[in-house]
């Protein structure tokens, strides 16, 4: 642990890297005189361009390359551009596909999330959860989760290889595949690969995954029944949130268009079309971070922030539209009344909500014959650009692009679900360094810890938002008034 002394002059905490997300940033935290926070800030320090990288590149590439920037949510990116593509080749704005392609696309997509909000829960969050956030490091981890909690472990293990296998069925490979291209998908299910997913030996099989689905749930109700203060308690801050939603007002995570509520649940974007989102979202660019900070325009950019992701999706939709899902949805929407729920840590009980609801149109998709059919690729009129949406696990991606008359990339822009959530990340350690290291004396792991729980709620993946490249571990410097480094601790 690293000691404070009895000095009076202002320090910095730098927490660098961040533990059990996927890329690379740190955390600082400064504090005044008389020991307390005076502002905490969690900044991406790694770059890598691929809005630059991919100019140049033919558009029929750009869903095969652009999914290369990060190994975690590739699917979400190959999609995305995917869709992008599909409005340059003239296949419509996401409701031109023939029945095989959708279907097939979201099923790979459905596949992806099953898998990430698996990782993400059983081994991401879990630790802390069982373990407690102030318990020994040593332990408080996915081999302690494997040791002391063996099923669990077992479990997380497998509903991500699930997941996996109908990302391989769809795509062609379980990372960076193949399988969608402009207007449509390049290859159908067979009928050896369906029946596998419905029939197969248990585990791997959709009856398995829903039970299991439902048994996370239960774990996590469980758990917030016996720790409702520290759950309901921690990093809770109001916020506007923005996802896709159907048409009709349901949860869809693969099409539809833009909603955006305020913290009383207000719509702020009553569901507009986002082939035109540049109208309604704009982007600020701040000195310490290679993020952006996204922003409703008609709000500004003081206060149009807003969350994306699990905790925004269940907050903008209307309902979701399969059976044992909305059933839990009913019951998490009572918990605050049907009004937007601000709680950071609720955004696990929301995951496990989209993970269960995964499964069930996973089930639901296999068993239409659509998917076996060989009509897989639509096009029209060529147009020169292309906006292409979707709800990545993280919360709503977005890929705009414009090519040439030689039909290459001249522009490229992305707002990944890391990003859109930059400044929520922020207020959440912010929130949570003022509420553990005020006044301390004494700054134990388990208070850095907090921290990194705090921004392990938004699930980051900040090699997509910085489009970066690495593994995330964590440190606090203090620094004095002037700058000069006074400690560093790493872990």
């Amino acid at each position: 642990m690293s000691a404070i002394d009895g000095t009076t002059a202002p320090r910095r905490i730098v927490i660098d890297p961040v533990t059990r997300v996927e890329g690379h940033g740190k955390v600082t935290i400064r504090l005044d005189e008389a020991g307390e926070v005076e502002d905490a800030r969690f900044h991406i320090v790694e770059f890598r361009g691929f809005e630059r990288f991919i100019q140049g590149r033919m558009y029929w590439e750009v869903p095969l390359v652009i999914q290369r920037l990060c190994g975690i949510c590739p699917v979400s990116h190959h999609l995305a551009a995917a869709k992008a593509m599909d409005v340059i080749v003239g296949a419509g704005t996401g409701d031109g596909l023939t029945p095989t392609a959708e279907k097939m696309r979201r099923l790979m997509h459905y596949g992806q999330m099953f898998q990430s909000h698996a990782l993400h829960f059983f081994h991401l969050v879990s630790p802390d959860l069982l373990f407690g956030i102030d318990a020994d490091p040593a332990v408080r981890n996915v081999i302690g989760v494997a040791i002391h909690h063996k099923d669990l472990a077992v479990q997380g293990v497998m509903m991500r290889k699930f997941g996996q296998e109908i990302i391989r069925a769809t795509a062609g490979k379980k990372i960076h595949g193949t399988g969608a291209i402009p207007g449509g998908i390049n290859k159908c299910l067979t009928p050896e690969e369906r029946d596998e997913f419905l029939k197969g030996a248990d585990p791997l099989n959709t009856r398995k995954m829903i039970e299991w689905a439902q048994g996370a749930l239960d774990f996590f109700k469980g758990y917030h029944k016996k720790n409702a203060a520290f759950i309901d308690g921690f990093a809770a801050f109001p916020s506007s949130h923005l996802s896709l939603v159907r048409a009709d007002g349901a949860l869809d995570l693969y099409h539809g268009v833009l909603r955006a509520v305020d913290s009383n649940g207000k719509k702020i974007l009553d569901d507009v079309d986002y082939q035109e989102y540049l109208k309604y979202i704009g982007e600020e660019v701040r000195s310490w971070s290679y993020m952006k900070f996204p922003y409703l325009r008609s709000i500004g950019k003081a206060d149009g922030w807003y969350t994306v992701g699990p905790l925004a999706r269940l907050n903008t939709c209307d309902f979701i539209p399969s059976p044992l899902a909305q059933k839990e949805f009913e019951e998490y929407r009572a918990y605050t009344k049907g009004k937007p729920n601000h709680m950071s840590m609720h955004m696990h009980w929301a995951r496990l909500i989209e993970l269960l609801h995964s499964a069930e149109v996973i089930d639901e998709l296999l068993k239409d014959a659509d998917l076996l059919k060989n009509d897989l690729v639509v096009k029209g009129k060529k147009r020169e650009e292309g906006v292409g949406l979707i709800e990545a696990p993280r919360g709503t991606l977005f890929h705009h692009y414009r090519i040439n008359e030689n039909d290459q990339i001249v522009m490229a822009n992305l707002i990944v679900s890391t990003t859109n959530n930059n400044e929520p990340m922020n207020r959440a350690v912010n929130f949570v360094a003022k509420e553990k290291l005020n006044g301390q004396k004494e700054i134990s792991e388990g208070m850095l810890n907090a921290v990194e729980v705090a921004i392990r709620c938004y699930d980051p993946c900040l090699s997509c938002a910085t489009h970066a490249l690495g593994a995330m571990p964590l440190e606090i410097k203090l620094v004095d008034a002037g700058g000069a480094t006074l400690d560093v601790r790493h872990k």
